[in-house]
């Protein structure tokens, strides 16, 4: 009876949030008026999301965590920081970030600029304080050069136009043109019947109530406990006892690239992150075959990924 009434709690719960209709994934993200971008601003913070010295070891950089080559993550359960001390969450890709409605898995930053400056200071990750980073980078000829030409000023060099320039190329780094995104443009063959069923099971069991909208996220907080999982989640955050366990929406652009699952990065396959969601979220158990038919329209949102050509530091 507990259990009966429980999934009707969540089932009200996930639909009472009105659902966007998802859609093709835009080629420009939003881009807010206090961070117009431009070449020099984006190569700028491209250099700096490689950049170790903003590391108190000088050998942890964004890129770290965040490697191109694994779709911008890191493909580990934890992420790996200062000291090869092991994170507390896994690393959320960083590719779409700029359409989502707020950053890391609690949402305790509200934009890309203000995500940009936590890992610098977390002990756990970089762990160096903003004054020790900035004035590093004011020993660089280089990069003085840099900021004065991008920001101008005296004190061009300062943690909110370090934040600004990451938060620029941050922005370039999205995935349009999937094979989901051509479906849904008119080219019925863009995605293979299986896909297209996967599809049509995605909508009927209700996972676009949450996944909704271009990047396939309402930007929502909702409750879910994974295996092996303590994170109190958002509650960590506004210490509301209702946000307890509670995290965003992830978005399921690019998921077949960005395993392991969850906050604690426990799912290694993407079949058993469906089941599991399926049941955590939705209150059904999903079938082996309504598994792999779902994972096979999951696939079809891998985009173009951004060509990313590793930068020459001074």
């Amino acid at each position: 009876m507990k259990r009966t009434l429980l999934k009707a709690l969540v089932f009200v719960t996930l639909f009472a949030v009105p659902a966007l209709a998802n859609e093709p994934l835009p080629a420009v993200p939003p881009i807010p008026a206090s961070n117009t971008m431009n070449a020099q601003k984006v190569e700028l913070g491209k250099m700096l999301f490689f950049e170790p010295r903003l590391s108190s070891s000088g050998i942890v950089s964004c890129a770290t965590c965040h490697n191109p080559s694994f779709a911008f993550t890191d493909r580990v359960a934890r992420a790996l920081g200062h000291n090869h001390q092991v994170g507390p969450r896994n690393t959320p890709t960083v590719l779409n970030a700029a359409f989502l409605s707020s950053q890391f898995w609690d949402g305790r930053a509200a934009d890309l600029e203000t995500q940009a400056l936590g890992p610098i200071q977390a002990t756990v990750e970089m762990n160096e304080s903003l004054e020790r980073a900035v004035s590093k980078l004011n020993e660089i000829p280089e990069y003085k050069k840099m900021f004065t030409e991008v920001f101008g000023g005296k004190e061009a060099v300062s943690s909110g136009n370090i934040a600004k320039a990451i938060a620029a190329f941050e922005r370039t780094l999205i995935t349009p043109n999937s094979p989901f995104d051509r479906y849904l443009m008119g080219d019925k063959e863009a995605i293979s019947a299986d896909a297209q069923k996967g599809w049509e099971l995605f909508q009927k069991k209700g996972c676009n109530g949450c996944h909704s909208g271009p990047n396939f996220s309402n930007g929502y907080f909702f409750r879910i406990v994974v295996p092996g999982s303590t994170d109190l989640g958002r509650y960590e955050v506004t210490k509301k006892e209702e946000d307890k366990y509670k995290f965003r929406v992830q978005t399921l652009r690019n998921i077949a690239l960005t395993y392991p699952y969850f906050n604690n990065g426990s799912v290694a396959r993407l079949n058993d992150a469906v089941k599991i969601m399926s049941r955590e979220m939705l209150g059904a158990e999903a079938t082996d075959s309504e598994a792999a038919l779902i994972v096979e329209f999951l696939k079809t949102l891998t985009g173009t990924m951004p060509k990313v050509s590793y930068p020459v530091l001074p």
